[in-house]
């Protein structure tokens, strides 16, 4: 009986823990292996959404917006691809040398506006703003967001990843597929192709769950769109990086917002 009380006790306690932890969903994809070698190796990939990095308990990625493109852009279909509750699983077949990006992107505008106390929201084209009257309510704002959300895989040895010029994207200075613990990592943001300068950015190990304290580490682009930091631990790590600013559409000038996520694995000093 004494055991049985005592498990119950952690069993709370850790639901406590999680329920504080659990300040928000974080998108992402993990790859069974960042870094493999030889002909046509495979890797298989989980997306999904959680309030606990890398554990699934939310729900899945979206398998139709997912983009694997080759190391010589070409676009690659994922196979075996399996939609569950919480999370989507597929397989991708390395046939090319080089890095792979795998990615979910998105772009669009949003409305909000309030309706007595409630804060009524709306997605959608501009010209469907425009013909559904959203343009008329009362203190309407509409945002312009872009997002992406990805991982990387190299097949023998790293190969050069080109931005798409759209929304806040990484650029490697360091390559994502050969970061090591306790060596310096240099990163260049961009957002639409154009340095990203004084972008907050927040990285976090995974395996939060666990710990009482998500460990955030919080950093800020320069000038140029430079980070520069060192990680002491080697393990899977999410970064975040969001971009607020205006944007012209049409001869309309809106606010904007982009968002970047991306899954990193670093290897041991």
């Amino acid at each position: 009986m004494k055991t049985l009380a005592k498990r119950l006790l952690v069993a709370a306690a850790v639901v406590s823990l999680t329920v504080g932890a659990a300040h928000a969903h974080r998108a992402w994809f993990v790859a069974s292996s960042t870094v493999v070698s030889g002909d046509n190796p495979w890797v298989t990939v989980d997306g999904a959404v959680s309030n606990n990095l890398f554990f699934p308990d939310h729900r899945p990625m979206q398998i139709e917006a997912i983009t694997i493109t080759a190391p010589d852009g070409s676009v690659v279909k994922p196979q075996n691809a399996t939609v569950g509750q919480y999370r989507t699983t597929f397989d991708v077949k390395l046939e090319q040398k080089g890095t792979y990006r795998i990615a979910q992107a998105n772009s669009g505008l949003n409305a909000s506006w309030k309706e007595g106390a409630e804060t009524k929201r709306w997605r959608g084209t501009l010209a469907e703003y425009t013909a559904q009257g959203i343009d008329k309510k009362p203190g309407v704002e509409l945002t312009l967001s872009s997002r992406r959300v990805e991982t990387f895989v190299t097949n023998g040895a790293p190969s050069d990843l080109k931005a798409s010029g759209k929304g806040l994207e990484l650029t490697p200075v360091t390559h994502p597929n050969d970061l090591y613990a306790g060596e310096e990592i240099t990163f260049k943001l961009t957002d639409n192709g154009k340095p990203a300068a004084n972008v907050e950015v927040v990285m976090i190990a995974g395996g939060d769950r666990y710990r009482e304290e998500a460990g955030e580490l919080k950093l800020k682009s320069g000038a140029d769109g430079t980070l520069k930091f060192k990680l002491e631990n080697a393990g899977m790590y999410w970064l975040e990086a969001e971009s607020k600013g205006t944007a012209s559409m049409e001869g309309k000038t809106l606010n904007s917002m982009s968002t970047y996520v991306a899954v990193l694995e670093v290897l041991p000093g």
